[in-house]
């Protein structure tokens, strides 16, 4: 279980985790007998954040938490009734109110573009609704953290990267969901204990400047932690001087543990001065004590293009912690998610609905779609195509489609091999759809696709666009829609 679904182990509610407006629709689609209204809201964001050539999917797995244990308590009626805006029929229909829509979405871990479906959710317009601020809450930011997770291990190029942002986290929730994004997007640990607890990532740290401080030498404090800890020891040498005294002093520390007989690995951290200069001081000094292929790991306020100017200087470092940068996102606080309706379920057919803006950039895509990516001969994905459900969809070659931006233009996929379907059916009758898989094979997934991604999309600057186009149907549709919107 997860740490939302936690909250339900304590007997509390996350059923008011909405916008107020979110309620104040459902109540007045109830009073206008449109509550059960079919329609389809789709889930995506508008833009990557900065430099990203891509995103990995992440959060779904906590919002299926909370949609199966979505009820509305006696509590939250009660809290509901004193604010004095709503009747007693909207209560009772909230007292009875249980969630049976269907969601579709991409596995978490999946590589996702802008503009897109990332999750669709498809049923009463009243139940639809409701779920739009809980949805975008638990997508939004794991997503982002999950994306920006990727980019500094991208950047670590194969090296461990620890993540220990919770003291620096908005918050407890933020502090855990972020942990949980970080492991998908590709850290190997976290120092968050109850993140390690509930979610099954593992947990690594090394001690703080106090530890050292609290002894009456460096050398006592080295000695004394390599005696508790001696096969998971990584000493912080630059409490005081890290090369007139830190280094020294855990080499001495590290030569007599080895001359009781134990081998574990020789490991330092630094969290301070020039990185680059002081690791390649260290690093030598180490050997040449006859300390061989040494731990040094790396910390303060690291990201991806910090990282990526270390490696280029030629520092020493195999291990990274990351910490603010991660946990916060700090180049870019919030991702561009939006839940938008795009049909409407008449006499038992889908009609298209699409927001029209002064800001083009903004329409929607209309219509019940699907989410196909094809690959090519590498097995590289190449191209994504929104296609309407009953619209046949070649499977390879030569793969037509329309432009977002300017649907009367038509474009092209090329070199397909084969396809795949993204949105799989995820909840539906008031459940989740198969077993929820492992936060580890949904890390591997995640690893695996931006392996897979062509170099030119995974560039720290200027990456290649991805291309995400319409199918010929969607594109004939949103034409004539942009065009005559009523």
């Amino acid at each position: 279980m997860s740490a939302d679904a936690s909250h339900w182990r304590h007997g509390a509610s996350l059923a008011l985790l909405t916008d107020f407006y979110e309620l104040t629709m459902g109540a007045g689609y109830l009073k206008e007998r449109r509550a059960e209204q079919e329609v389809c809201f789709e889930y995506f964001f508008r833009s990557l954040p900065p430099h990203a050539g891509y995103g990995i999917a992440a959060g779904l797995e906590p919002f299926l938490d909370y949609l199966e244990n979505l009820q509305f308590q006696e509590d939250d009626i009660a809290y509901l009734r004193s604010l004095g805006v709503f009747d007693e029929a909207f209560f009772d229909f909230l007292r009875d109110f249980r969630p049976t829509c269907r969601v579709r979405a991409v596995p978490e871990g999946t590589l996702v573009f802008p503009h897109e479906p990332i999750a669709q959710v498809e049923g009463a317009i009243f139940e639809a609704q409701l779920l739009e601020t809980a949805l975008l809450n638990m997508l939004n930011y794991q997503t982002l953290i999950a994306t920006k997770a990727a980019r500094i291990c991208q950047s670590a190029n194969g090296e461990p990267v620890l993540e220990f942002g919770l003291r620096r986290a908005h918050g407890p929730n933020g502090g855990l969901s972020g942990s949980r994004a970080a492991y998908i997007g590709g850290c190997s640990s976290t120092s968050n204990v109850l993140a390690g607890k509930l979610y099954g990532i593992p947990v690594a740290g090394t001690h703080a400047h106090s530890w050292v401080m609290s002894f009456n030498s460096e050398l006592e404090a080295f000695r004394a932690f390599i005696r508790l800890y001696p096969e998971r020891c990584v000493l912080l040498v630059d409490t005081y001087d890290t090369i007139a005294s830190g280094v020294p002093n855990a080499i001495t520390a590290y030569k007599e543990m080895r001359a009781q007989g134990i081998m574990a690995r020789p490991a330092i951290r630094l969290d301070s001065g020039d990185l680059a200069k002081l690791s390649k001081i260290a690093y030598r000094m180490m050997t040449e004590a006859g300390l061989e292929n040494p731990l040094i790991v790396a910390s303060n306020d690291l990201e991806e293009d910090l990282i990526a100017d270390l490696k280029r200087q030629g520092a020493k470092i195999n291990s990274w912690g990351v910490g603010t940068h991660l946990i916060t996102s700090h180049d870019c606080p919030a991702l561009s998610g939006v839940y938008k309706l795009v049909a409407l379920r008449e006499n038992g057919q889908w009609q298209p609905r699409i927001k029209i803006s002064s800001n083009e950039t903004k329409a929607t895509d209309p219509g019940y779609k699907r989410l196909t990516r094809y690959y090519n001969a590498s097995n590289q994905p190449i191209g994504d195509v929104m296609g309407l459900h009953e619209e046949p969809q070649p499977a390879d070659g030569v793969i037509p489609g329309r432009s977002r931006t300017q649907p009367h233009l038509e474009v092209r996929l090329r070199g397909a091999v084969r396809s795949e379907d993204l949105l799989e059916v995820v909840f539906e009758g008031g459940r989740r759809v198969g077993k929820a898989p492992s936060i580890h094979a949904v890390r591997q997934r995640a690893l695996d696709q931006v392996a897979a991604l062509p170099e030119e999309f995974k560039r720290l600057r200027n990456p290649e666009i991805y291309r995400v186009n319409l199918s010929p149907e969607v594109g004939k549709m949103k034409e004539e829609l942009l065009k005559n919107p009523d």
